[in-house]
This record gives C-alpha cells, structure tokens and sequence, in this order.
C-alpha cells in the first residue's frame, strides 16, 4: 500500500501528525498572563503592601488629664500699730539717698538731688560714673565722668542723669 498504513510496522508519529499552530494561541495565554501578573503587581504596589503597616510598630496612645482646681485658702491678716518712736534714721518719702546698684538714675525722680559719696570700686575694674544731660546715651549728653578706684565725691543737680558701674554704694552726704 503504497502512501498507506502498513499493519504491524512501525511508523513515527510526527510523520503524519498535525502540527499545533506555531504562535498563534500560545502567544496569546503567555500575553494574558503578563497582563494578569502586571495587574497584581500594580495592585500590590498601589495599596502600598501589608509588609509595612506590619514593620511600623504600634501608634502612640495620648492621654489627656484635667487637674481639678484647688480649693481657695482663707488668709487672716492681721494689722498691729506699731508704738516705736521715730528716730532719725527714718528716711523721708521720695526720693533715694543712696544708690546701690548699676544704672543710670533721674535726679530728683529716683534719688535726690546733693552731693554723694562712694569708697571706689566694688571689684577688679575701675569704678565708673557719669553726670548725663540725658538718658539718650549718646557722647554729647554727657557732662562730665571719670573712672575711679579710690573714693569719690560727685554733686548731682535735679533734672541730670546719674550713671554708674561697678562701684561701691554711694550715699548722699549733703
């Protein structure tokens, strides 16, 4: 039988079976499941993955407390008039007869106007003080100054500005 089948020989199978489509649909399964596979990878990496809510941690808890007022406390004050004698030590109201500090002072405002005293410096500097026209710190305002170590005398007129630095207290002495 030529162009037959013989019985009992043997032949190949691929001498006459059909052959599968080349490319056809097995392009298309292996197109269909890169899309299936870049959909869930798009998914994934939208919904920004379980995996880092997990490494995050716990969230901070924040408790507010409310402190209730204190009770109000009752003060009794009590006003005893005293029956000392005045004595010359008692400074008038007013003005300042001494100055104990750094600054600068308004005469005849915060301390009086008269003649004061300091015994110099109260540390390692010179002492320094100075009779101003006003407070504005400018070089023209002042009427006259100096730096002292030992003590000094300055007489202060109501209206000028006294400054001083660094010295020991001055005290009004006429």
């Amino acid at each position: 039988m030529p162009g037959g089948h013989v019985p009992g020989a043997w032949h190949s199978a691929s001498a006459h079976a059909p052959r599968p489509p080349r490319g056809g649909r097995r392009w298309l399964s292996y197109g269909a499941t890169a899309l299936v596979a870049l959909l869930f990878g798009v998914g994934i990496g939208a919904s920004g993955g379980t995996q880092t809510e997990a490494v995050a941690g716990p969230r901070p808890t924040v408790t507010v407390t409310e402190e209730a007022e204190p009770a109000p406390t009752v003060t009794v004050t009590e006003t005893v008039a005293s029956q000392a004698e005045p004595t010359q030590e008692t400074e008038e109201a007013g003005p300042a007869t001494t100055i104990a500090g750094d600054g600068q002072y308004l005469v005849g405002e915060d301390i009086k106007p008269g003649t004061y005293k300091t015994m110099g410096t109260d540390g390692g500097f010179a002492c320094y003080w100075a009779r101003l026209r006003n407070a504005t710190g400018e070089f023209s305002a002042i009427i006259a100054n100096d730096n002292i170590t030992g003590p000094a005398r300055v007489t202060l007129k109501k209206g000028e500005y006294f400054e001083t630095k660094r010295c020991q207290p001055w005290k009004r002495v006429g």
